[in-house]
């Protein structure tokens, strides 16, 4: 998977998309693809898929709408993620925080200072695992969005124009065969998590989402 695919498939999770309404919207596009003209060349982006999916989430919405309230999940079962496997992943997040911040110049740079405070966030995150009772994922998963969310908009804000330029002709260039399927606001979201995940990478900055945990 190309980064732009990685960035459309965050938009979705961001979107609370659910992955059967993702898979089967994915079927759908390809077989609308396969009936196509085109059909003889290979489909070569999740982009052609947006709409699809977007479709098939509002179907499943219009489904469930008169199903009545899902059952909540029982106090004995299986949460998704173990508190070590939680504390592992903060653990490995915060050493790459540091080092990140070490090679990019220490804290004399902005973004740098909001990694180590990303840091120092993780460590507090990581005491409320040993906290009794059923441990809130969604809760949890918010503050990692905040700590995110300030350290991405340091790093864009410390990035030089040749950096964001480069980026922003990278992401022109793939999307251009699929711009007007897409709608301004998909467009705009998109181009936010394409933006994100290529500055994260090149200051080697981890991701903190649980949607990373494996």
């Amino acid at each position: 998977m190309s980064p732009l695919d990685w960035a459309i498939v965050e938009t979705w999770q961001k979107a609370g998309v659910p992955l059967e309404a993702v898979l089967r919207g994915i079927d759908n596009a390809f077989e609308s693809y396969q009936r196509s003209r085109r059909a003889g060349r290979p489909l070569k982006s999740l982009a052609y898929c947006v709409d699809a999916v977007l479709d098939a989430a509002a179907q499943q919405a219009e489904a469930q709408a008169g199903a009545g309230p899902t059952l909540a999940r029982s106090a004995g079962a299986k949460e998704p993620f173990s508190r070590d496997e939680l504390r592992a992943f903060f653990a490995r997040n915060c050493d790459k925080l540091e080092r990140a911040a070490q090679q990019g110049g220490g804290l004399s740079a902005p973004w740098a200072r909001h990694a180590e405070q990303a840091c120092a966030s993780l460590r507090e995150m990581a005491s409320l695992l040993d906290a009794p009772g059923a441990l809130d994922l969604e809760d949890l998963e918010r503050r990692l969005t905040v700590v995110e969310e300030r350290l991405t908009a340091a790093v864009t804000s410390g990035a030089d124009e040749e950096t964001l330029l480069v980026i922003r002709r990278e992401l022109d260039r793939q999307l251009a065969p699929y711009r007007r399927r897409m709608t301004a606001a998909q467009l705009s979201q998109l181009e936010r998590q394409y933006l994100q995940k290529r500055l994260f990478e090149k200051f080697s900055l981890p991701r903190l989402s649980l949607f990373y945990l494996t």
